[in-house]
């Protein structure tokens, strides 16, 4: 029989989706509230060139941007941001959305992503949510899977999440 632990605090994390540039600044705002500052900000990002799946719903020449936030959390309180995420959305534009919010986090070993959709390699947290191992650390760096997004593979978006990877363990060192 094991021992149960309680897991360490990982780093939270969202990915948005825009074509509407100042909607970026509103939901940072919003997630701000929520979840404290941000430590990490990208820089806005093309994201049309790698699907045209939000096209239709949101329109073209999209962009991408990830923040990350200062404070930790359970990774089990995932499934509450994955739904507050969506409810933010809703706020911003219905029955399109205008803004897509992705929410995850980054552990020492991994970047998990919440979803609400279900997959062969998704496993069901509760609540109609999901939850994705969508990279890998692995040999001092992040890598993808089979199953990676094909933004999510790209050096950029890795170098992206190593860095912020490494904000979490300089957290972690400090506690």
């Amino acid at each position: 029989m094991g021992i149960i632990k309680i897991p360490i605090p990982v780093k939270l994390i969202c990915g948005m989706i825009s074509g509407r540039l100042e909607l970026f600044e509103q939901a940072r705002e919003k997630l701000q509230e929520r979840y404290g500052a941000i430590d990490y900000l990208s820089p806005l990002m093309p994201f049309s060139c790698y699907t045209d799946y939000y096209e239709q719903e949101m329109g073209k020449d999209l962009q991408r941007q990830f923040i990350s936030f200062e404070k930790l959390i359970d990774p089990s309180d995932i499934i509450g941001i994955k739904l507050a995420t969506n409810q933010i959305e809703l706020a911003f534009g219905a029955p399109n959305r205008l803004i897509n919010l992705d929410p995850g986090y980054v552990s020492n070993a991994k970047l998990v992503l919440a979803t609400t959709k279900d997959y062969q390699h998704r496993i069901y947290l509760g609540q109609g949510i999901y939850a994705e191992v969508t990279l890998r650390f692995r040999q001092g760096k992040f890598e993808p899977y089979e199953w990676t997004y094909p933004d999510y593979r790209t050096p950029e978006y890795l170098n992206i999440f190593n860095r912020i990877r490494a904000i979490y363990r300089e957290q972690l060192k400090q506690a």
